[in-house]
């Protein structure tokens, strides 16, 4: 299956904080979207893996993308070594996606920036066909994105662009509540977190709304490109 995005996390979750909307808005449109999570988020103050991978199943559905996949590696000690890479390469080789959206590339959490590094390195390196790849027993071929954006995360970043997510942040709120264990629950018994409390959870709508309010939409999310962003005409800019 090609997809026409796959959307990279180092935790389940990322995804659907960082551009839940986006995706959510994306998928309206006809477009085949992926999520590829690169940890369990094993490490995580609440919850377990185990949880959290129903959780990320659940949020998936609700995102309406067509496939969700997890490599594994190792929450907080994975690495951007060729290893790693080449795991990568092979999901970005066997998907070919036309644009892959990953983690923030400055963040409050180390896993966040170094896995943004980490995605893009493989989707640079995913593109040179002298990098052998079997997935399958199948030799694969060499696979560049059009289009590697970063979205935002914890840290407030200058976003390069925004995408109008107006009409998507209900289904973006639902996606990340499927996270029972990991957000506010008044009634919960678990260790507090940063991200445990009832001001992260709103923030998450008040800071879509603060960027729509710049832009003048009612909601909208930031992405920061790795190259200039251009549009064909002024037509193309709200």
């Amino acid at each position: 299956m090609k997809l026409d995005i796959l959307a990279i996390g180092v935790h389940p979750d990322d995804v659907e904080l960082g551009c839940g909307a986006s995706i959510a808005k994306e998928v309206s449109l006809g477009k085949k979207v992926g999520i590829l999570d690169l940890t369990r988020g094993e490490l995580g103050t609440r919850g377990s893996a185990e949880i959290r991978d129903q959780e990320a199943k659940d949020a998936a559905k609700i995102l309406g993308v067509v496939l969700r996949e997890n490599l594994g590696f190792a929450d907080g000690f994975f690495e951007n070594n060729k290893a790693h890479q080449l795991e990568i390469i092979k999901i970005i080789r066997k998907y070919q996606p036309d644009i892959v959206l990953c983690n923030a590339v400055k963040d409050r959490h180390i896993d966040h920036s170094k896995g943004s590094k980490l995605v893009s390195d493989a989707c640079f390196l995913s593109g040179l066909r002298k990098i052998e790849t079997v997935l399958n027993g199948d030799t694969q071929e060499a696979w560049r994105p059009k289009q590697v954006y970063h979205y935002i995360q914890w840290d407030h970043l200058t976003p390069d662009f925004v995408v109008d997510v107006s009409g998507f942040m209900d289904t973006k709120i639902a996606a990340v509540k499927a996270y029972k264990s990991q957000f506010y629950n008044p009634n919960s018994k678990e260790p507090v977190s940063p991200i445990s409390s009832k001001n992260f959870l709103e923030s998450v709508r008040y800071r879509a709304q603060d960027l729509g309010r710049l832009t003048g939409v009612s909601y909208a999310e930031g992405f920061n490109s790795e190259r200039y962003v251009a549009v064909k005409s002024f037509e193309n800019l709200i």
